[in-house]
């Protein structure tokens, strides 16, 4: 079975490659140019969804792949317009049947552009489960991943993740799953949840290695 995965950072391909299940092969497509435009611009405006629909559907052509997954939370609404996986609604997902009825989710961010597409598909799924919704913005990461120094990056995020009293953290988007291994308390990441989602939307079963 082969997935295809757009990123907007390079970097995030190995996180994914880390995360792929026995009897997946990986098809990396690379897109920096549509986060880095999203983030000037503040959002991702019609222009740049419509131009992620369209990335996504040329690597599926491409790549021949089973399953597309978009890997970038800013742009994710794209996913849905080309019937692509958005990462982030299977994060949403699990963080809504981990914290359950009452349960507080603390969804972690540390790029502003990220903010309403991230509350709006958490919402999606916690409201149902009737699941508490919290947003919370990492003050100084951002500087660190735009200066790539991920090491830098991902302990500001440990920090941020030890700091939150949610029953559920979550961590909005992809770059930051290495932070999950240096933090003290557990935090969903995003990488296996979309992979999972992903291979589940094609209908098939993986063969074992």
């Amino acid at each position: 079975m082969k997935i295809a995965c757009l990123h907007t950072l390079d970097a995030n391909a190995a996180l994914f490659d880390a995360a792929c299940p026995p009897g997946v092969e990986l098809i990396h497509g690379v897109r920096e140019d549509l986060l880095q435009r999203a983030l000037a611009a503040g959002e991702a405006d019609e222009g740049i969804i419509e131009e992620t629909a369209a990335a996504l559907r040329a690597l599926a052509e491409e790549s021949g792949a089973d399953g597309v997954l978009l890997t970038c939370t800013t742009i994710a609404a794209g996913a849905e317009r080309a019937g692509a996986v958005r990462v982030d609604a299977a994060l949403a997902e699990e963080a809504a049947r981990a914290a359950g009825e009452g349960g507080l989710i603390d969804v972690l961010i540390t790029v502003p552009t990220t903010e309403a597409p991230t509350r709006a598909i958490f919402e999606r799924f916690a409201l149902p489960a009737g699941a508490r919704l919290t947003i919370t913005f990492i003050e100084g990461a951002l500087a660190a991943f735009q200066a790539r120094d991920l090491d830098t990056y991902a302990h500001i995020i440990a920090a941020a993740i030890d700091r939150s009293t949610a029953d559920i953290v979550a961590l909005a988007q992809a770059s930051m799953a290495p932070a999950a291994a240096l933090a003290s308390r557990p935090a969903l990441t995003s990488p296996s949840a979309g992979l999972s989602a992903a291979v589940a939307a094609t209908g098939a079963v993986p063969p074992m290695r």
